[in-house]
């Protein structure tokens, strides 16, 4: 990777290292989203970096084979590091791989406890969930999830000025239009983003090349190397069934998950791919988004965890796995593209990336069906968010949901050209808006 990528997750870097009470840090995340990368850039407000990968040297598990207390453990890291201070607030330990050691998982402990050294711990969400740990830091860890770029995090990579992109965000949150050229520069990017996605390799290829060709190929291996991490993992009888469900996802995109559409037999149900499907949520590669008995709060208490729509946390990897006819429309912009499920799941990632956990709501009825996209509580009440990628921006399921029995105080629909409301209370934004619009980790609140 040549190009210098910002991500947010520096911001949340640097507010861990200026905490005083700080526990050690553990950074979860799918194969290759960024995170030795950042932790590398971020080394670099350190005097001093020790940096231990575990899969690229495994001799160094060596270090935590034998008596964890903190005194050892110094020992055994300035034998192997001569030449780099072990200084308290001033030397910066990564183990990165760290899934590749249970022993330096239990360590964290002893240096949480010690408190002199700042350490991150980094490891793949698969490898992290299913290795064997004697005992896990329960208390003496701070976790915190990382992801592939973001859309606004696109943006700056696509060299996009960082003030251009907070304007627009900002007149977004305060239901202002923006210009034709913004808003059509704005629907261009957004283009672009659902076929490269966010894995910084493929976004450092396009940005420096801009040939959509390497990117596929880049996208492919990345899915290709998930099947393996599936194959070096998952017990023996899951292996074939987590492979079938991750090809099975784009198929099912947008709809209620069936498990009878992994093979297409009958019947068929979590009992047969239930441990397969939870391997790919484990992974972080694919998320639910549980059904609700009603869009009401609190949101917890009516959730059905046994009916759900699945979306993967990337649009790019889902890109490579459609027609590439498909992604040829999203980037031109034809108006025939089928996009729906497309854009759904962009709305979906960009939800779920903040930390709030998306819900759908649909209730059949002899006359008339309500379906509404996604329900989130925001600011002290609920959503209810409607995604259009055509021409028509009406959504009658919508304003059911805002009148009668359930009340939803908010609905946003999301799709179309510009910013408006109107009489009924609905909120209108372009698709993209779904970036802007959204509580983050900083406790905004739109």
């Amino acid at each position: 990777m040549t190009n210098v990528l910002k991500r947010k997750m520096m911001s949340e870097l640097l507010k861990w290292k200026d905490n005083p009470e700080k526990k050690c840090l553990l950074i979860k995340g799918a194969r290759q989203v960024g995170k030795t990368y950042i932790v590398n850039e971020f080394a670099k407000t350190y005097p001093h970096y020790i940096y231990i990968n575990f899969e690229i040297s495994p001799r160094l598990k060596r270090i935590f084979e034998g008596d964890l207390d903190i005194d050892t453990l110094v020992t055994e890291i300035t034998l192997r590091f001569r030449d780099v201070p072990l200084l308290p607030k001033k030397t910066l330990i990564f183990l990165d791989e760290i899934q590749s050691c249970p022993g330096a998982r239990t360590a964290l402990k002893s240096f949480s406890l010690d408190g002199r050294f700042d350490v991150i711990a980094s490891g793949s969400l698969m490898g992290l969930n299913y290795r064997e740990v004697s005992s896990y830091p329960v208390g003496y860890e701070e976790a915190i999830d990382m992801h592939s770029l973001d859309f606004e995090e696109f943006l700056w990579a696509m060299g996009t000025p960082e003030e251009s992109v907070s304007s627009i965000a900002s007149d977004l949150r305060g239901k202002k239009p923006l210009s034709a050229f913004a808003a059509e520069e704005m629907s261009r990017m957004l283009r672009l983003y659902l076929v490269v996605g966010g894995m910084p390799d493929a976004v450092d290829s396009f940005a420096r090349h801009r040939d959509l060709g390497k990117v596929l190929a880049i996208q492919r291996k990345i899915v290709s190397g998930y099947m393996d991490d599936i194959a070096k993992y998952a017990r023996y009888s899951d292996k074939d069934k987590a492979r079938a469900c991750l090809r099975s996802v784009p198929e099912q995109l947008g709809g209620r998950f069936r498990y009878s559409g992994v093979d297409g037999k009958a019947n068929v149900g979590s009992r047969m791919y239930g441990s397969g499907l939870e391997w790919l949520v484990d992974a972080g590669i694919v998320f639910r988004c549980l059904n609700l008995d009603a869009p009401t709060q609190p949101l917890a208490l009516n959730k059905r965890f046994s009916v759900f729509k699945l979306f993967m946390w990337d649009p790019g990897l889902l890109a490579s796995m459609l027609d590439d006819g498909l992604a040829v429309a999203i980037v031109e912009g034809e108006a025939h593209a089928n996009l729906g499920a497309v854009a759904e799941n962009f709305v979906a990632s960009e939800i779920g990336r903040r930390g709030i956990e998306p819900t759908y709501f649909e209730k059949k009825g002899k006359n008339r069906d309500m379906e509404v996209d996604f329900v989130i509580g925001m600011g002290p009440g609920v959503a209810a968010i409607e995604v259009k990628s055509g021409k028509g921006m009406e959504s009658k399921s919508l304003e059911r949901a805002m009148s009668g029995v359930y009340g939803v105080p908010r609905g946003i629909l999301l799709g179309g050209d510009g910013v408006s409301s109107d009489e009924r209370g609905v909120e209108r934004y372009p698709l993209y808006a779904a970036a802007f619009i959204f509580p983050d980790r900083s406790g905004y609140r739109f």
